[in-house]
């Protein structure tokens, strides 16, 4: 391969495909996350090795890993991410920010809870910008903000989620949701004001799947109560698990952000003892496009909404 020439041109394209390698691991789940064949992930990274004349990946049994030079290249890779976030934003401010468009993804809760707060501020304030609302949780939510195809994330803090110290997202901390435990109103429970959530280990649980938010949180909660949740029935819809739940088929734990779902079933809703299960709940755009008025519309609007709230919730 060519030595590396001080003067070289990157394809910022293929410089995300990389990224997302770094991020997923492995050209199948990079393939997955791009809508790519594995085949074409590794011919743009091949192409973008070519470019700068360094290799960037090698044989790693039957994968392959990133190298050194993939490593000081991605470093410079946020950099430069956020330099042209910032030139995006400076045009937009450059126009005033009153027209345009805004695509926000957010996980199916924060729709129901949080969202429509933000949607009739944000028609008040910029009645000609189009705000279209797309689901999804990480690590897809946060592949689609790499690639631009939404604008803000908004997301719950865990496994899957991008850690505070990831250079690449610019984050506002929005509120901390509430887990409540709901058990059918015959349960055995259901009269007792506090429940220590180890008397439940040996029923049955309603949660979400293992890869979503609240389904990992619920089963991380559990663990911290010294047991594994029994878990019949894997649903991911909240109005569906509330039903379940007061059909006697298990017990769970939903977030207080839905409980206009839950609130008129026959349910119990008895405070957990100790600390109440939680979730922090956070907003994020792109370093760089802070300086963006829709976008600074955007995540003021959240704040907002979050603030209401958690003060309704107090």
């Amino acid at each position: 391969m060519e030595p590396v020439s001080e003067t070289f041109t990157v394809d910022l394209r293929r410089l995300t495909v990389l990224r997302e390698l770094q991020r997923r691991g492995s050209l199948a789940r990079t393939a997955e996350a791009l809508h790519l064949t594995p085949s074409a992930v590794s011919q743009q990274i091949a192409a973008l090795s070519r470019e700068i004349g360094a290799p960037l990946t090698e044989r790693d049994g039957r994968g392959v890993r990133l190298t050194g030079q993939a490593r000081v290249l991605l470093a410079h890779a946020d950099e430069i991410a956020a330099q042209l976030e910032r030139a995006r934003a400076d045009l937009a401010a450059y126009g005033s920010g009153g027209r345009g468009s805004v695509t926000i993804g957010c996980f199916s809760s924060g729709i129901l809870g949080l969202l429509p707060g933000v949607l009739r501020g944000l028609a008040e304030r910029l009645p000609h910008v189009r705000v279209d609302v797309v689901e999804a949780e990480p690590p897809n939510l946060f592949t689609a903000l790499d690639a631009g195809q939404v604008d803000v994330a908004v997301a719950v803090d865990f496994a899957a989620t991008p850690p505070h110290t990831d250079r690449r997202y610019s984050r506002d901390d929005l509120l901390t949701d509430v887990l409540d435990l709901v058990v059918p109103a015959g349960h055995r429970l259901a009269e007792r004001e506090v429940v220590a959530l180890r008397e439940l280990a040996t029923e049955t649980w309603i949660t979400g799947d293992a890869r979503s938010c609240v389904g990992a949180i619920t089963r991380a909660v559990c663990a911290t109560s010294g047991f594994t949740p029994d878990i019949r029935h894997a649903v991911d819809d909240w109005a569906a698990l509330a039903a379940l739940v007061e059909a006697g088929a298990g017990v769970a734990l939903m977030p207080r952000l839905v409980r206009p779902l839950y609130a008129h079933r026959r349910l119990a809703v008895p405070a957990t003892e100790g600390e109440q299960p939680s979730r922090n709940i956070f907003a994020a755009v792109r370093t760089g496009s802070e300086g963006d008025p829709v976008l600074a519309a955007v995540r003021e609007e959240l704040r907002a909404s979050a603030a209401e709230l958690t003060t309704l919730s107090a």
